[in-house]
């Protein structure tokens, strides 16, 4: 008999049959158990029952509704599953019990409130004992036979009936040791496990065994024992017995190839900006190409379902860039904070990666939360036994110095430097004050005249498109190639544009004008020949200088490019999103008409960053002075997360993509989405398509170029042509 008829997914969502998910589930969940030192049998079994509970017929009833009942009891799959530990020995049932109840919902303060003690809470009193566990076993007879004769098919379990007696006695096994669970403090493994078993194989399909066989290599890294004496790291030795590293050195220095050497596995690198990974990614790949054939490398952030491919006109679909086993995975220091507030699926990520090594680039922390949490991320990385390796072209020395300590100070830290001598090489810019917009305008004329590549940087999208108009509109420069480039671009159109920037703008070899926010400042390998940009803290400001004289050779050492920095605002508003007093320090700190030297940079950087605040976020993370305080078999809810690092980000779409963006799946859905912030498109009235994708505001035609990105002001209603929601 086949059980086709029993569906895992609905069909608007794949409609994968319950077979098919089991099996997918069991084949990642083997060899996961292999990876992270598992009971494979335990696993693979936890991986056939876990998702058991939705031969329910109600289970299978409400996947065919096409809009919820809000009146309906609640179901949770999960814990019909539990029913059926009597298929197993009893002395599997409590690490079957810990791996099952919990792979979706917290035990306990869910954020919605479905957990199996939430549950308990609800619908339990003193004189109402079972109704949770009726709920979840309505018609048993009629369907829990099929469950078991699927289970038996995969030859992990005798065929046998399951009394309505028996499976309440597993259920009430299984409730009583969740209660016991949540009086313990810590993060379960087990619950990780099966956690990434469940998310690979939902999000690789039928192609779960061909990915999973890809994952968990180590790759070969000796592309990156390359010397060059333009490359000062590249001829220092990278070998050395202490776990972690921290290199301080300017862009160009070979940092990325240093902090490559010093891993002796699977990786992890990070990144603060989008673009600046999408560049690593595409970078890591071509290098690695030749000596690991078929690499796992993943790029993971917010738009990295879609990713340009390397002749920039087609894209690859990462199906599974967030889940586990990747050789080598490219992201932002977001996605690993998701760990230090435990927000679901972090105890996947913890696994992933002990014992990895981990490679923080160019760690930003302009506020004193963001430093704080990437602390926190250092002191749980080393915790979990990683090897944590961070490169700086600029960092306090206050913050070196509680890095360093983390790490276990000088007997577990290799650190690397440049000399004095060496550092004199990388002196490149030559830095010029000047007080506003019409003052940089007849620079960028001259430059122009030149035939000099100009790079502009604003601190606020809507400060670059104005910028950018302006220069649009010059008669003069009708003929000179000049782009826009900032987060609010349509993410397709982002990633052609940041393609564009690499490989059409940086190789000309005439006067071409880009104009862009922070999304440029680290890691892009591009070289232009004379900088206008706003006031920036220092550390940014060197990240931003360091797009301008780039391309190193014998003959440019001790050759200079022009930057010029505009004199900061005089508001606070007008400084963001940075703070105004940091602005005019670093502003201050900058030569005037002279060259920055690089020997002198650590002098500068500390007298701006003369101290670095402590925010006590201790109360929302999950782990403190080596010890975890998060309750077992839980996670915390995302919206603290979200709050702690001040992201409001949410999506748009036109009001033209509206048909489409409802009609094509998730993946595809993603290349027609428009980040922006939640604050500066809430209160613009605009409709919003609640049931689809990432629940995106919906912006009139006319408020978004190819050219100029989405322009806020532009977004309302009043610009809609005819827009109804379907």
């Amino acid at each position: 008999m086949g059980y086709d008829h029993l569906l895992a997914k609905s069909k608007q969502n794949g409609g994968t049959s319950l077979t098919a998910h089991l099996e997918h589930v069991a084949i990642a969940a083997e060899a996961i158990a292999n990876a992270f030192g598992i009971d494979k049998k335990l696993l693979r079994q936890s991986a056939l029952l876990h998702d058991i509970g939705k031969a329910s017929t109600i289970f299978q009833q409400r996947l065919s509704q096409k809009q919820k009942d809000p009146t309906q009891l609640p179901f949770r799959h999960e814990l019909a599953s539990l029913c059926f530990l009597p298929l197993v020995d009893k002395t599997y049932w409590e690490d079957l019990a810990e791996l099952i109840v919990a792979h979706h919902k917290s035990i306990k303060k869910d954020a919605r409130a479905k957990g199996i003690l939430d549950l308990h809470d609800e619908f339990e009193a003193d004189d109402e004992e079972g109704v949770v566990f009726e709920m979840h076993t309505k018609n048993w007879e009629s369907w829990s036979a099929d469950a078991v004769e699927l289970l038996a098919s995969f030859g992990d379990f005798m065929p046998r009936s399951i009394s309505l007696n028996e499976a309440q006695e597993a259920y009430d096994f299984a409730h009583s040791y969740s209660q016991r669970k949540h009086k313990e403090l810590g993060w379960s493994e087990l619950r990780g496990a099966l956690m990434a078993a469940d998310e690979f194989a939902s999000a690789a399909i039928e192609e779960t065994e061909v990915q999973i066989k890809k994952s968990f290599r180590t790759p070969l890294l000796q592309f990156y024992s390359r010397t060059s004496p333009l490359h000062q790291l590249s001829q220092k030795p990278s070998h050395d017995p202490r776990l972690h590293t921290l290199v301080t050195a300017p862009t160009g220095a070979g940092k990325t190839d240093y902090l490559i050497r010093r891993c002796r596995g699977r990786f992890f690198y990070t990144l603060p900006f989008q673009a600046s990974i999408n560049a690593m990614y595409r970078r890591i790949k071509k290098d690695l190409a030749d000596d690991n054939p078929d690499l796992d490398i993943r790029l993971l952030h917010g738009a990295s379902k879609v990713v340009l491919s390397q002749d920039g006109k087609t894209y690859e679909e990462r199906l599974i860039q967030d889940k586990v086993g990747a050789a080598i995975k490219v992201l932002t220091p977001h996605q690993l904070a998701g760990m230090v507030f435990g927000i679901r699926g972090y105890e996947a990520l913890m696994l992933d990666l002990r014992s990895c090594d981990i490679i923080l680039d160019e760690i930003h922390t302009y506020t004193d939360v963001t430093k704080a949490i990437v602390l926190k991320i250092v002191e749980m990385l080393v915790h979990l036994g990683c090897r944590v390796h961070i490169g700086t072209a600029t960092m306090p020395q206050l913050l070196y110095d509680q890095l360093l300590d983390l790490m276990g100070g000088k007997e577990k830290v290799l650190e690397v430097a440049l000399t004095e001598a060496e550092l004199n090489s990388f002196d490149r810019h030559q830095v010029h004050k000047i007080p506003d917009w019409d003052t940089a305008l007849p620079i960028i004329e001259k430059g122009v005249a030149q035939n000099q590549k100009i790079l502009i940087v604003c601190n606020q999208v809507q400060r670059a498109q104005e910028i950018y108009q302006l220069l649009k509109d010059v008669p003069k420069y009708e003929h000179t190639p000049m782009m826009l480039i900032h987060s609010r671009f349509m993410r397709s159109h982002r990633a052609q544009k940041e393609h564009d920037l690499k490989e059409v703008f940086n190789e000309m070899q005439e006067a071409c004008i880009v104009v862009s926010t922070q999304v440029v400042e680290v890691s892009l390998d591009i070289s232009f020949d004379l900088m206008i940009t706003e006031a920036a803290p220092l550390d940014a400001l060197v990240q931003r200088f360091g797009r301008i004289n780039r391309k190193r050779s014998l003959e440019t050492i001790g050759t200079y490019k022009p930057v010029y920095v505009l004199r900061p605002p005089n508001d606070e508003k007008a400084a963001l999103p940075y703070k105004l007093d940091i602005l005019t320090k670093s502003y201050d700190a900058l030569p005037d008409g002279e060259v920055l030297h690089e020997r002198k940079l650590q002098s500068k950087i500390d007298s701006v960053f003369t101290e670095i605040g402590s925010p006590e976020i201790d109360e929302h993370t999950i782990f403190s002075e080596g010890r975890f305080k998060i309750r077992k078999l839980t996670h915390h809810k995302k919206s603290v997360f979200l709050e702690m690092l001040d992201i409001d980000s949410v999506t748009c779409i036109l009001e033209g993509e509206v048909t489409k963006y409802q009609s094509l799946g998730s993946e595809a859905r993603i290349e027609l989405e428009i980040p922006v912030s939640f604050k500066s498109i809430a209160f613009r009235k605009l409709k919003r398509l609640e049931q689809v994708g990432s629940r995106p505001f919906v912006v009139p035609d006319t408020a978004y170029t190819y050219e100029c990105g989405l322009e806020i002001a532009e977004c309302i209603p009043d610009n809609y042509k005819s827009f109804e929601i379907l």
